[in-house]
């Protein structure tokens, strides 16, 4: 029962770490975003990112990362609201509200939408997996 109640407690204390870690590499990215910090973006990016625009364009990291690395997206500013964070092992999921603003191929965007983040760690440290922004009315 003793060592229960210790498993029960270390793994608690490891998914609290785990969802500050996450917190933390979700602010990151949206600073690394709004700055153009690419050498950050790239190292917190996984391999095999899968990020679905609220618009509904899908895109890898390779087509992701070019878009901004180009100009051709320009996050001016993004505003997380509601932010949880749920940890499961080496994955976690975020959500949030999110109000983004910016320029798309020479077009100014006001955006508000839902945003779920997977995070997977991977060599240590979390990489962002897949990205899925739902725009709101």
């Amino acid at each position: 029962m003793i060592l229960g109640l210790i498993l029960a407690v270390t793994g608690l204390t490891l998914s609290a770490a785990a969802q500050d870690e996450v917190a933390q590499a979700e602010k990151a990215w949206a600073t690394a975003v709004t700055k153009g910090d690419f050498a950050a973006l790239d190292r917190m990016l996984a391999d095999g990112l899968i990020y679905t625009h609220s618009s509904g364009l899908v895109e890898d990291k390779a087509a992701y990362f070019g878009s901004l690395k180009s100009g051709k997206l320009k996050y001016e500013a993004l505003n997380e609201e509601g932010v949880t964070v749920k940890a499961y092992g080496d994955a976690a999921i975020v959500h949030a509200k999110i109000k983004m603003n910016g320029i798309n191929n020479g077009a100014a965007f006001n955006v508000s939408a839902v945003l779920t983040h997977v995070w997977v760690k991977q060599g240590g440290s979390w990489k962002l997996a897949a990205h899925q922004a739902t725009r709101l009315p």
